[in-house]
């Protein structure tokens, strides 16, 4: 009775896994902008992480961030605040403001 009840509560928990699917996993880090490449309707921008001085690439696809760059109220040399998430085999930001406010 108990491996029967092993079994049926084994296979709940595989099936909740299931219909949760994978959570991608956000990363955040503090950073300089070091290049901003406008793309169509999103932008490419490298950013050197604080803690660790990493480049990282993050791709921007938000209307109002373009808009920022596009107007110059964000530009290379500013700190920013990012939040990314991984997207097949580009980091999409979730999150792209500057640290001094903006």
């Amino acid at each position: 009775m108990k491996t029967r009840m092993a079994l049926v509560l084994a296979l709940l928990l595989l099936a909740l896994a299931g219909f949760a699917g994978p959570a991608a996993a956000e990363t955040k880090m503090v950073g300089v902008i070091e290049k901003i490449e406008l793309v169509g309707a999103t932008a490419k921008v490298v950013v050197k992480d604080n803690k660790t001085d990493e480049e990282v690439k993050v791709l921007v696809k938000d209307e109002l961030t373009l808009e920022k760059f596009k107007d110059h109220r964000i530009v290379e040399g500013d700190e920013v605040r990012v939040k990314f998430v991984v997207e097949g085999d580009q980091n999409v930001t979730t999150y792209f403001r500057k640290t001094a406010g903006c």
